[in-house]
């Protein structure tokens, strides 16, 4: 599922080139996809020097969720000073419909060839920060290892996308 997207320097960024792409839908303000943040960055510093991409994109009704807009998203990232995977804006939310985005975080982790392995949630709870979203790095694993993933779907848990009317 190709797609290209701004990130908060407004350099475009897309899935591919990379031996895995993690696709993770995910915003400013649920208080899930604040509780898995951190674990979310640490997989994309971890993974980075083993050909995975971490993509992470807002596909919020700004207008409704201000705290979601383009220019709050510039703000987060500049205030932690920089992250370690690009934070991209879907604005049209055109590929969170594409990829049947249902909350934020969704976690959709893509082969080589762009096919999906793993779609669901970072790990088994947001609340417990041992857990280093271990679901999520299984299938990175397995995915790097030519293989399938041990779940190849988890549910997604989370706020839910928030649709522009």
């Amino acid at each position: 599922m190709q797609f290209s997207l701004p990130d908060t320097d407004g350099t475009e960024h897309s899935p591919g080139a990379a031996a895995a792409t993690a696709v993770i839908f995910t915003c400013n303000h649920c208080p899930y996809a604040l509780a898995w943040h951190d674990r979310i960055l640490d997989v994309a510093s971890d993974y980075a020097d083993r050909g995975v991409r971490v993509l992470l994109v807002n596909p919020n009704d700004a207008e409704r969720y201000p705290g979601d807009s383009y220019e709050a998203m510039k703000e987060r990232v500049a205030a932690d000073g920089g992250w370690s995977a690009p934070y991209l804006r879907d604005e049209s939310q055109e590929v969170a419909r594409a990829y049947g985005a249902q909350t934020t975080p969704d976690v959709f982790v893509l082969d080589s060839d762009l096919r999906l392995c793993y779609r669901g949630a970072p790990d088994a709870d947001h609340g417990d920060p041992s857990l280093h979203a271990v679901w999520l790095r299984e299938a990175l694993d397995a995915v790097l290892a030519g293989e399938d993933p041990p779940r190849a779907e988890t549910k997604p848990v989370g706020c839910s996308v928030k649709w522009k009317s």
